[in-house]
């Protein structure tokens, strides 16, 4: 086996081991812990208390669309807010083994782990465009021990969008721009702010096309990027009458983007400066706002230098994806919004300071901890 083939299989095996690690943490929090709330749902008919902790919040609305579809409720909240790509995967791979609530639970966290393993794989392609080997080899440790990467293991859609993601990135860096809109198509199909990684593309296929016909084709692959998010619109429009009845579905979860992204931050910030132990010992919220949003802040911070180290391309990436959750006023989603980042761990493996980079390990591994056993015991990590 060749050397580089052996280093793609050290990054599945360790990204699979990861996995394997992250679920028996999480079975043993479930036994030691009590919950924070009642289970919303549980994967069998009784509650396990292993595969019960793959599946929180969000991955019961996941597994009732790939079960029932779509359901619009004209005025109200419904399932349109979450984008198709991951629950029409769930019922692709759960019809496979029979019609069972169980079955379509047990595939969605299937579906997130053979994603994240492929999405380490193919970060490390990525990174390998821009690093050396060991370094693009920490790029893939540091996004999976993340504070927020436990998403990348539950019935979320964080996995499978981060590997269209990265594999859009890939093929339009090495400039495949058919494929690489293909799979930037399926990332916007996938998730809300996957509409926000086209500025970024186009960015890459406007410095890298050369010739008219390289241009035509950049071109045509930005606008089939596009065609994910189009799409589903579309999809709206006809069972709604409004092709952004998802966006005011959204408004009725309290999500309202487009406003200044600064002002939840600074709120934020003035708290934990003028009262911070009142504020947290206080308000219900305020330990996990203060996580999300002190994330957000770092990576907002982050982002000039990932610009000057790499290019437009992937700071207008993490400007455009911290712009949109930060603009709606609320720090909820933050981390998982964050994790997907990958410019960030790809700057960030490129620290040389041994001391340093052993510092952000040790934290990332122990905030990864703590997010996991929060998510675990059904605490307002959402």
């Amino acid at each position: 086996m060749s050397p580089s083939r052996q280093i793609v299989l050290r990054v599945a095996v360790f990204a699979l081991g990861f996995r394997i690690v992250s679920a028996i943490l999480a079975l043993l929090v479930n036994l030691v812990f009590p919950l924070d709330r009642p289970l919303q749902f549980t994967v069998f008919a009784d509650a396990s208390p292993f595969w019960d902790t793959f599946a929180r919040y969000d991955s019961g609305y996941f597994q009732g669309i790939a079960w029932d579809g779509y359901s619009p409720a004209a005025g109200g909240r419904s399932n349109i807010a979450y984008f198709p790509v991951y629950p029409m995967l769930i019922r692709f791979v759960g019809r496979l083994f029979g019609r069972h609530h169980a079955t379509y639970y047990i595939a969605a966290i299937a579906i997130a782990w053979v994603s994240f393993v492929l999405a380490m794989v193919v970060l490390y392609y990525l990174a390998r465009l821009d690093l050396p080997r060991r370094r693009a080899e920490r790029a893939v440790l540091l996004i999976a021990i993340f504070p927020f990467a436990f998403f990348f293991g539950v019935a979320y859609s964080e996995s499978t969008f981060l590997l269209f993601a990265l594999l859009a990135f890939y093929l339009f860096r090495i400039k495949r721009w058919v494929l690489g809109g293909l799979c930037g198509a399926v990332a916007t199909a996938t998730r809300v702010p996957g509409i926000m990684m086209l500025p970024a593309l186009a960015w890459v296929a406007w410095r890298s096309s050369t010739d008219a016909r390289d241009r035509a084709l950049a071109a045509f692959g930005v606008a089939l990027a596009a065609s994910g998010f189009a799409a589903y619109c579309a999809y709206i429009y006809v069972l709604t009458g409004h092709p952004f009845e998802w966006a005011a579905t959204l408004q009725r979860w309290g999500y309202y983007p487009g406003g200044a992204p600064w002002l939840a931050p600074v709120r934020l910030v003035g708290n934990l400066v003028t009262h911070p132990y009142l504020y947290l010992t206080t308000e219900r919220m305020a330990p996990y706002d203060t996580l999300y949003g002190v994330t957000g802040l770092l990576f907002a911070a982050a982002t000039p230098f990932v610009w000057r180290r790499f290019g437009a391309h992937y700071g207008l990436f993490m400007l455009m994806n911290l712009w949109l959750p930060l603009s709606s006023g609320v720090f909820e989603g933050m981390g998982r919004y964050c994790s997907v980042l990958f410019p960030c761990f790809i700057w960030l493996a490129t620290i040389r300071s041994r001391w340093i980079y052993t510092a952000i390990v040790v934290v990332f591994a122990m905030f990864y901890t703590l997010g996991l056993a929060l998510f675990t015991t059904v605490h307002p990590l959402f």
